[in-house]
Formats: C-alpha cells, sequence, structure tokens
C-alpha cells in the first residue's frame, strides 16, 4: 500500500510514521506538513515530504496532486493555538479537513482515516461509558470542541457528496507520550509553569478539579489505530482510549509519584473556572478555561468497536503514559519537528564556569573586561527578548522551526554570560549604551509600520536583518572573549563551541531572510488574506 499521513509531524503523526514503518504491506509513506521536520532523523527519514498549508481553498490543486496514486489518506492536521486566533483555527481545522477529503476524493483515493476526537461529543455529567451512537454536537464553551463537532459535520457531508470513498473517523482520548512532553507543555501549560522542578522531585499534594476524570491512551496506541483503520479499509466511527479511567485520586498518585497514597487538593470546578480564566488571560497559562470544561463534561467512551472490528487493544494504561509525560516534561522532552521541538535544544552544562574563588591575573585590566562583557550582555538581553518575538513573526512558516531553535540558543547563550559575569566577581550591570541604542532603533523601525502589518513580509525583512547584525556583533564578542580563555578560567573549547553555534545560526537566520525578502514588497503578501506562508 501507499499511504499519505497529513499533519505526520505533530504527536499522533510523529508516532504513526513509527509504526507505518515497520509494515511490510505499506510500500511508499508521503509525509504532508506545513513546516517539514529534520528529515535525516527517524522516523522522518521513512517518509517523502510534501510542505503543503491545507486551510487555503488553492491548497486542494497541490494536495490532489501529491495524493495521487495514494492508497489511503491519515488526516491529523490540527491547530491547538493560539486559542485567540479562532478564525485562523477554524480555517486550518474545519475548512483543512474539507479540504483533504475533496483534494483525496479528487485524487481518486478510496480509503480515508479522519482524527476526531473525545472532544466531539456532546457534554453529560455523569460517569456513563457511551459508545459511537452518541450525539456530536460538542461542548459550546470550548472552541476545541466545536471545532471537532463542525469537522465531524463536514464529513458527514462529504459521505452523503463521495459514496464510493470508505472513512473512517478515530476518536481517541488525551493522547500522551514522552516526545510529546515540551509540545503538551506549550500548548496546554506555558512557559511559566515550572514543570523542569519534577526534575527535583514530585510535589506532595495537587490541587484539582474535584469533578474531573480522564481517559488517556498512549500515543504509539492511537497510531496502531490509525494503521490498522488504513490497512483494513474500516469504515465508521471508533472510540479510542485505554481501558483504565484516571480519577483525581489516581492522578495525584501519579503525579506526586506515590500511586497509593498520592493526595489530591479537589477544588470545584466552579470556583477553579474564573482563576483559570484570569491566567489564560494573563499570559500565565496557555490553556483557556474552554479545556477545564471538557475535563469536567466530556463523555467516558466505551472502546468495545474498536477491539472488536479493528482487532486493536491498548497496551499502556493511562496511568502509564501519564507518568511517561510527566518524566518527559521534567527534562523537556521532544522531537526535531516544528511542533515537537524540545524544551531546550541543549543545556547550558557543557558551558564550564570557572572555579568559585577565581581571580583574574593582575595584568588584566578588570575594568576594561567588565565594561567589555557587560556591553555585550546588555545588547543579549535586547537581543534574546527579539530573537524570542521573531520566532512567534515565523510561526506560521516553513522556517518556524529554524527560528525557534535559534531562539533558544540566544536565551541560553545570555544565560551563560550572566553566570559568567558572576564568577569573574563582576556586578549585574545597569542599562548600559548598547541596550538604548539597540531599543532606540527598535522603537524607530517599529514606528514606520502600522501594527498591524507586524508579521507582514516588508517588516520580518527588516527584523530579520537586524537580528543578522546583532549574531554577526556577538561572533566577534565571542571571538575577542577566545583570546583570554586562560584569563576567564575557562577553556578555549568553550568559546569555540560558541562560535560554531553562532556560525550556524547567522547561517539559519540567512535562510530566513531569503524567504521572506522573496516576499517583502508584493502586495498580495501585505494582507490578511493572503498571510506570509502562502506560494
Amino acid at each position: 500500500m501507499r499511504i499519505a499521513v497529513v499533519g505526520a509531524t505533530g504527536n499522533a503523526g510523529t508516532a504513526v510514521l513509527r509504526q507505518l514503518a515497520r509494515q511490510d504491506s505499506v510500500e511508499s509513506i508521503l509525509g504532508i506538513a506545513r513546516r517539514l521536520p529534520n528529515q535525516a532523523l527517524e522516523p522522518y527519514s521513512h517518509a517523502e515530504w510534501r510542505s503543503i498549508d491545507v486551510q487555503f481553498e488553492d491548497s486542494r490543486a497541490e494536495l490532489t496532486t501529491a495524493l495521487t496514486d495514494y492508497d489511503a489518506v491519515i488526516h491529523l492536521a490540527w491547530l491547538i493555538q493560539p486559542n485567540t486566533e479562532r478564525e485562523l483555527l477554524r480555517r486550518v481545522n474545519v475548512d483543512g479537513t474539507r479540504h483533504v477529503l475533496e483534494a483525496a476524493a479528487a485524487a481518486g483515493v478510496k480509503h480515508i482515516v479522519v482524527a476526531s476526537s473525545v472532544g466531539a461529543y456532546s457534554g453529560v455529567t455523569d460517569n456513563q461509558l457511551r459508545d459511537e451512537s452518541w450525539p456530536t454536537n460538542g461542548i459550546a464553551s470550548s472552541h476545541y470542541s466545536m471545532d471537532k463537532a463542525a469537522q465531524e459535520r463536514v464529513i458527514d457531508e462529504f459521505q452523503i457528496k463521495h459514496p464510493d470513498v470508505t472513512v473512517a473517523r478515530l476518536r481517541p482520548a488525551l493522547k500522551f507520550q514522552a516526545s510529546a512532553a515540551s509540545e503538551i507543555q506549550r500548548y496546554f501549560l506555558g512557559e511559566w509553569v515550572p514543570v523542569q522542578l519534577l526534575r527535583a522531585g514530585r510535589p506532595p499534594i495537587i490541587p484539582f478539579p474535584k469533578e474531573a476524570r480522564a481517559q488517556v491512551v498512549h500515543t504509539d496506541d492511537v497510531a496502531r489505530a490509525y494503521v490498522l483503520a488504513a490497512l483494513t479499509g474500516a469504515e465508521g466511527a471508533f472510540n479510542i482510549c485505554a481501558d483504565d479511567i484516571l480519577t483525581p485520586q489516581i492522578i495525584g498518585g501519579v503525579l506526586t509519584g506515590n500511586p497509593k497514597y498520592g493526595r489530591v487538593l479537589p477544588i470545584p470546578s466552579k470556583a477553579l473556572r474564573p482563576l483559570v480564566k484570569a491566567a489564560h488571560r494573563s499570559g500565565l497559562l496557555a490553556a483557556d478555561e474552554g479545556w477545564l470544561d471538557m475535563a469536567v463534561h466530556s463523555p467516558l467512551m466505551d472502546n468495545t468497536r474498536a477491539k472488536q472490528e479493528l482487532g486493536w487493544e491498548p497496551l499502556k494504561t493511562a496511568a502509564q503514559a501519564l507518568d511517561e509525560l510527566i518524566e518527559g516534561m521534567a527534562v523537556g522532552e521532544g522531537r526535531r519537528s516544528a511542533p515537537m521541538r524540545p524544551r531546550q535544544q541543549r543545556s547550558v552544562a557543557p558551558f564550564v564556569l570557572p572555579p568559585k574563588g577565581h581571580r583574574l591575573p593582575d595584568d588584566i585590566d578588570a575594568m576594561a573586561l567588565r565594561q567589555y562583557m557587560a556591553d555585550h550582555l546588555a545588547g543579549a538581553t535586547a537581543g534574546r527578548g527579539r530573537m524570542a518575538r521573531l520566532a512567534k513573526a515565523f510561526a506560521n512558516t516553513p522556517m518556524y522551526g529554524e527560528i525557534a531553535s535559534v531562539a533558544d540558543e540566544v536565551r541560553l547563550e545570555h544565560k551563560y554570560l550572566q553566570k559568567l559575569m558572576n564568577r569573574q566577581g563582576f556586578p549585574r550591570p545597569g542599562i548600559s549604551a548598547p541596550a538604548l541604542w539597540v531599543g532606540e532603533r527598535v522603537a524607530r523601525v517599529k514606528s514606520y509600520f502600522p501594527k498591524e502589518l507586524k508579521n507582514a513580509p516588508s517588516v520580518l525583512v527588516l527584523e530579520t536583518e537586524l537580528m543578522l547584525s546583532a549574531v554577526t556583533g556577538k561572533l566577534h564578542g565571542w571571538k575577542t572573549l577566545l583570546n583570554n580563555t586562560a584569563a576567564l578560567g575557562v577553556p578555549a573549547s568553550v568559546f569555540e563551541q560558541l562560535i560554531e553555534d553562532t556560525e550556524r545560526q547567522y547561517e539559519k537566520l540567512q535562510k530566513a531572510h531569503q524567504y521572506v525578502r522573496a516576499r517583502a514588497f508584493k502586495k498580495c503578501y501585505e494582507s490578511q488574506d493572503h498571510p506570509l506562508d502562502r506560494g
């Protein structure tokens, strides 16, 4: 069989590629994604790749060409964030599903597997197990749930229009695996929730909504269900979940690391909801209150049909999947694709610091060295925030993964420079001239463009040029410090590595500049109807 996977770089897509690669009956795999992964690494190396953004009507022709001669399509593409961009989410998730289905039919594909969700189901107030006949009208207060319900209507309409195409819709529970830990943290918790503390130990007690109960499934188990549905030509809806149900007490046991005596502080969801809403609105929490409503009101699913008709069985329990996720969050685990990128591409640990009590040699002008490093730190402080904002601005382009990795490295280098100065006994500098210089010019550049065009190519081309200049300055800073390694008390290899990293960062920014300058002054890219990532 020849199988295409749309949305092949995320949590489920990566696991599906692993499963497909193990199937002797699968001759060819096509991966389709908006932002392509590192194709030299597992499991992405098993597929051929096409970069296609499914949200636009004119993507259908490109999809049709790509899907021609394929036997089955597994459609997994779904956008979770940003919560506030409702039009974008609906366009990617609902319109995108319609475009994939119609393109597959036009390409002659006879079997399609679509990723629906437990979120499509209408809400309940009890713990009764529901089969696939339960209504899929969604939960009104959750945008995710309503988009999943709308996706189900798109599938219904497609099946009436194309009765010759077999469609299976899988409705999985929450999908957990260790390698999705950083992705799940970004989408649901955000950067302010200190999951890194889990490395030091589990908390003794967990606050948790009193009414919540959850079904979870390991992502590898979900992937096997998708592949089985594709290989067998299954039709209809299938609930996919582990057999055990996670109650607050069980979740507390997993999170505290003590399954028998895990302690939970139950909080009524009505009291918790305004707190979640406020935390989300203030930027402290990535998930909005709609996700809490789903946790309280989504029905519990009966997975009998998947076992009987697909021959599927969950190999891991929900508790095991949750425990694996928590361990992955502690270390920031991920994969080399844009949605699944690790929390940190590397640690500061390889950048050796001088021993405590280190003193500069008498022949070194400490005040001059301090001022030099303080000036670079001031520039690095401005560059860190600016690089992070640039990465966000590139979020809807194929360059996002590259720019996000540069932003991560810039942040870690800034942290190292701070620690290095502290070990020299240099006080932390205040706002110095370079920071003011950068800030003044940044403000001047920003004033040239209306706020609503901040992500337009004509702005981003200049933003990228500014960062190229900043990285060039940083490169020469590391070279200067390389000449003073003995005085600073660190091995030369530290600065040699930093120089090599900075040269690689420059190459990535050059690629981004090449991408955006080709679109910089074309009118079609300046409007909301023609975003940066088209063409």
